[in-house]
């Protein structure tokens, strides 16, 4: 369309669920004059790549469950009613037997999700909306024209398209650092299918979250089989040529994540205690900051005055520091396998009696509102979050499924599978005639260095810089900016800078902590260089913005992200 158009031109760079979302708000809008694009590389629309063949095998499965997921043009539970034949055979999925409390195979939610932006592109035809699909297709750049008010999009194939405002909807994306270089390292265990490695030694995993789950089930799988009792109780078995596999994760606490239980509140985050303007004006009472503890009090404490008055009792009078030492004491005491086992029959009863273990599901749900007011902390207590408080997070928030568990069970009674714990100052180094040693100390504090053929990084997604942002004219043109907090106190500042810390920065006289990715503003919006936000170019690119959104993964944040992002563009 030309300069006489009549529709409000929205791109969308990017097919994965964050794309999905922004799409449904735009079509469920009550706005008529929209023409939308969608550019995606792949040839089809909504599974992103944890819900494809890019992020998943057969033996992969959501860690949420139909109840727990925003609905999007309509529910599982609906879906499967019409869902082809095929899909639901080779998934084994009964219809009339759906549980939306299970969770689903993550490539069966894949296909949902692409069926839901069918239905959706088929709403919004009736409306009234054009939707242009540009499946296989990869965008070179993003050129933005203030003055013409428009934002251009120019294709790696040739040609260019502009817009009114564009969303940047790219989703994950691990970039290879070693794996290219290096065999038998992998950089992450994405795409899975080059983790059915048949192998007769140990690998070694950095990690033991839900990535290293992923890859655990993976090279399991490729080098033996699970078998199933009378009892339920599930066993192992290797192959014959696989004898001398083993598993070893790698964790900095030694510690497994926190199994699945019975959520309250499925949609984490909707009823938080703090409302907005209450952030706003503690923030002008706090030099322009938000405490971190003022958050820890009024967002996650306050919580238990009424849903749990002995707990509250217990944790009242506690320092954040002090809270997360007690909790992570607790299960340092512990062997890992131990309290994982302690942690499944408490969860079965949680999911059985239909109650929550409310001090994980409150934690969840204060990591989840940390995103809004996260840009506004001071670098001080930014570093605390990362320190202190979000190693804990990291553990409770993961929702280990049962079958993942069960899975994790019978690999370490086979002996195959142990967890080691490596502390803060451990270090990887790839090693050119392949795979890497791990170097760390141990529980006698003694070094160890442990050579591993085959290695994955198994870390989870890794926050990038903005060296890696993909539209190179956004960032040689200062449209983008590093995201950064400012230090409360200009001694701290100093004291962290000559301490060795890289990312310290003085900027006009002031101290600043460079945090990953570029700026953003609370309505996603980037933000050049001049500190000035751009209200044609949105970021909802996970990767780009971990500095400002510590917990910006999950469909809850797409849900959200997206409802803020169309309300500010369809103003």
């Amino acid at each position: 369309m030309g300069k006489g158009k009549l529709n409000k031109r929205i791109a969308i760079i990017g097919g994965g669920p964050s794309a999905l979302f922004m799409y449904k708000r735009l079509v469920e809008s009550k706005r008529k004059d929209l023409q939308i694009d969608i550019f995606e590389r792949k040839d089809y629309l909504g599974a992103g790549m944890p819900y494809s063949t890019e992020g998943a095998n057969n033996e992969h499965i959501t860690n949420v469950s139909d109840n727990e997921i925003p609905v999007i043009f309509n529910s599982i539970a609906e879906w499967v009613k019409t869902a082809p034949k095929p899909l639901l055979k080779k998934f084994d999925i009964d219809p009339q037997k759906f549980n939306e409390y299970k969770v689903l195979p993550r490539l069966f939610f894949g296909e949902y999700l692409i069926a839901q932006f069918e239905l959706l592109r088929s709403f919004a035809t009736k409306k009234g909306i054009i939707t242009k699909v540009h499946l296989n297709t990869v965008v070179e750049d993003v050129i933005d024209h203030p003055r013409k008010k428009e934002v251009v999009v120019k294709l790696q194939e040739g040609g260019w398209f502009e817009f009114d405002s564009l969303i940047i909807c790219t989703g994950h994306n691990w970039p290879k650092k070693y794996e290219v270089k290096i065999e038998g390292y992998f950089d992450s265990p994405y795409p899975p299918q080059k983790m059915l490695l048949k192998l007769n030694h140990p690998v070694g995993l950095m990690g033991s979250s839900l990535t290293a789950i992923d890859a655990v089930r993976t090279l399991a799988k490729a080098n033996g089989k699970f078998i199933n009792a009378k009892d339920g109780k599930l066993s192992y078995e290797l192959n014959k040529d696989s004898e001398g596999f083993k598993l070893i994760m790698h964790s900095r606490n030694g510690l497994l994540p926190a199994i699945r239980f019975h959520l309250e509140d499925p949609h984490l985050g909707k009823g938080e205690t703090l409302l907005k303007t209450e952030i706003q004006e503690h923030i002008k009472a706090n030099d322009g900051f938000v405490s971190l503890d003022f958050l820890f009090e009024q967002n996650f404490k306050a919580r238990f005055i009424k849903e749990d008055p002995g707990f509250y009792k217990k944790i009242k009078d506690l320092t954040l520091e002090e809270f997360v030492a007690n909790m992570m004491a607790s299960r340092e005491k512990k062997e890992p396998f131990e309290l994982f086992k302690q942690e499944y029959i408490e969860a079965e009863k949680s999911i059985r009696k239909k109650k929550s273990v409310y001090w994980k599901e409150a934690l969840a749900i204060l990591s989840f509102t940390m995103n809004y007011p996260a840009k506004y902390l001071s670098a001080e207590d930014m570093e605390r979050l990362q320190k202190v408080l979000m190693p804990l997070i990291s553990i409770v928030i993961a929702f280990v499924p049962q079958s993942s568990c069960r899975i994790l069970f019978a690999l370490h009674d086979a002996g195959i599978l142990e967890i080691i714990e490596v502390g803060d100052d451990s270090e990887v180094k790839p090693i050119k005639k392949g795979g890497a040693n791990y170097h760390y100390y141990n529980s006698q504090n003694k070094k160890v260095v442990r050579h591993f053929e085959t290695f994955v990084d198994c870390v989870g997604q890794p926050h990038l810089s903005i060296k890696d942002f993909p539209f190179k004219s956004l960032v040689k043109k200062g449209k983008i900016s590093q995201a950064r907090l400012a230090f409360k106190s200009a001694e701290v500042g100093q004291e962290t800078k000559q301490g060795g810390n890289k990312q310290v920065r003085i900027v006009e006289g002031k101290y600043f902590l460079n945090v990953p990715g570029s700026t953003i503003n609370d309505y996603f919006q980037v933000v050049d260089k001049k500190g000035n936000s751009n209200d044609r170019v949105y970021l909802m690119a996970v990767p780009y913005m971990g500095g400002y959104n510590p917990d910006y993964s999950g469909l809850d944040f797409c849900e959200a992200a997206s409802t803020i992002v169309t309300q500010q563009i369809l103003v």
